[in-house]
């Protein structure tokens, strides 16, 4: 049986885009703690996404700029070390370019299907915030990538890269029943799912489209025989040989 590799530990090293995305979060919640209730009231207003503001108010921005605010703390020191821990070691193996799509593309997933939930169970004011489906979604994608990569889970528990994926997963569920927060499990689980379809090898959309384009390629290809000795030229008469 082969040797599992352990997990190098200098590729926790945070990168440029996880630094980007923690800084942003980070910067923005400091900026809304240090205001006072009124202002904080306000920001929430024009940032924070939620049923009412995005299809009552039409404040579709709100999408884009919800995952800035962070006003748990417990959800904020959580979000940063697994950008801290985590998320580099993805960035490293897709590059900065596509991880910035990952974090694009799964933020807005969440906090849409967050707000259509509120809009579905009639809870208006439910706010969709954080990274927190981004960060959960980055748990998906490094369980598929790094499924049997080791992992010392805080330096105490080994586990591979698919248990730890299986671990969360599992809490959130407990968390969502439990708490009734079925806004904040749609948002996660919208997340999670779009993680999915973009890493794996066979639902990934990009892969399709690339499958289908050399498909489509082939299907106007035809083979020729070749290979043999080509067949003599038959000499043409005297009177033809030349066209004036």
């Amino acid at each position: 049986m082969a040797r599992r590799s352990r997990f190098d530990a200098s590729q926790l090293r945070i990168t440029r885009g996880a630094l980007l995305v923690a800084g942003l979060e980070l910067g923005f919640t400091i900026v809304w703690l240090l205001c006072d209730v009124e202002t904080r009231a306000k920001i929430a207003e024009y940032t924070v996404a939620s049923a009412g503001n995005v299809f009552d108010q039409g404040r579709v921005w709100t999408l884009a700029t919800s995952p800035l605010l962070q006003p748990d703390i417990l959800g904020l020191v959580l979000n940063l070390f697994i950008l801290w821990a985590f998320v580099p070691t993805l960035e490293r193996f897709w590059g900065t370019n596509r991880f910035y799509r990952f974090v694009v593309i799964t933020s807005l997933a969440g906090t849409i299907a967050g707000s259509l939930m509120g809009l579905a169970t009639g809870n208006l004011a439910a706010p969709i915030v954080g990274l927190s489906p981004f960060v959960y979604a980055s748990i998906v994608a490094f369980g598929i990538v790094y499924a049997r990569q080791p992992v010392q889970f805080f330096g105490v528990l080994p586990l591979s890269g698919r248990q730890l994926m299986y671990g969360f997963i599992g809490f959130l569920v407990l968390f969502v029943v439990l708490q009734q927060a079925w806004e904040e499990g749609a948002s996660f689980a919208a997340a999670m799912i779009a993680a999915a379809l973009m890493t794996s090898k066979r639902w990934s959309p990009g892969l399709v489209w690339r499958r289908w384009r050399i498909a489509r390629a082939r299907s106007r290809l035809s083979v020729i025989e070749g290979g043999g000795a080509r067949a003599p030229r038959k000499p043409k008469p005297p009177n033809q040989r030349f066209i004036n």
